[in-house]
């Protein structure tokens, strides 16, 4: 049985993709899928602290975003596209679709003695159907700026979950009471 709803396919083109003709389509998070999806994106990726570069994915190089029910999307990029060094923290955590997560710092390219903790996470052996995740880091919006084809994004309400919002999402995204999904009237 397809958990997805009504011609939405778990391949790599889906009704959630902008259309390549330059006119933005909004996607619905309430539409996204529960499991979540896991797919290849063709967007510009970039990510920068303190004005400084530290992560460039041209379209179609290897990033990778993650779409679920009542979440902006979680951007996830090659670890080799990561121009400062990271280093594994003791924190951990678990997603019961994506497996074990390990969590990183990354100390400021412009100040040592700014190091940020646990605002970078990996799955090293990702769960069945996700296994794509392997190598690649997932980065939460802020302290650094996450921008999606030049546009800045958002986090997502509440500090709880890493999704990336822009001006194509809408819906009630989940965020501001953790965990508790959200009240649809």
């Amino acid at each position: 049985m397809n958990p997805y709803p009504p011609n939405f396919s778990n391949g790599h083109s889906n009704g959630y993709h902008t259309p390549s003709n330059g006119h933005n389509r909004k996607m619905n998070v309430q539409s996204f899928p529960r499991p979540p999806l896991l797919e290849k994106c063709n967007k510009h990726i970039q990510i920068k602290w303190h004005g400084q570069l530290i992560a460039d994915v041209q379209p179609g190089e290897g990033a990778y975003w993650v779409l679920e029910t009542h979440h902006a999307p979680t951007y996830y990029v090659p670890a080799a596209s990561v121009r400062i060094p990271i280093a594994t923290t003791p924190k951990t955590s678990f997603c019961e679709w994506k497996g074990s997560a390990t969590y990183y710092s990354m100390m400021s390219p412009i100040n040592a003695n700014d190091t940020c903790m646990n605002r970078i996470w990996a799955y090293q052996e990702p769960s069945k159907g996700y296994e794509a995740l392997k190598g690649l880091l997932g980065f939460y919006v802020g302290p650094w700026e996450c921008y999606v084809d030049g546009e800045r994004a958002h986090p997502q309400p509440g500090d709880y979950y890493a999704g990336w919002v822009t001006s194509e999402i809408e819906g009630v995204i989940k965020g501001p009471w953790g965990n508790w999904d959200p009240v649809i009237g």
